[in-house]
């Protein structure tokens, strides 16, 4: 996965440059694999605010985050990454 930009293919088969906010892995499982990666990203070409989220794996492949849970740790991940920045601004 490109460390800046990634393609999106959008439901009329179109792709979508998207511009990588970041990336992180989730804690390993109790049973001692791997977390899980995740890619916080967003379209530039629209100043909407928007900011996608999916998992990813070994191949770039991009999968849709279904788990409740799983929403739950990349909300507050996203939330500390935006209160660490705010004061990067400033």
């Amino acid at each position: 996965m490109n460390d800046e930009k990634l393609l999106v293919i959008d439901d009329q088969g179109n792709e979508i440059e998207m511009q990588i906010l970041f990336t992180f892995e989730g804690d390993p499982t109790p049973e001692g694999e791997p977390g899980k990666a995740y890619v916080l990203y967003f379209n530039p070409a629209e100043n909407d605010g928007t900011v996608y989220t999916s998992r990813y794996n070994q191949d770039g492949s991009l999968e849709a985050i279904t788990n409740d849970k799983e929403w739950e740790m990349i909300e507050e991940v996203f939330a500390t990454f935006m209160n660490d920045n705010e004061y990067e601004e400033e």
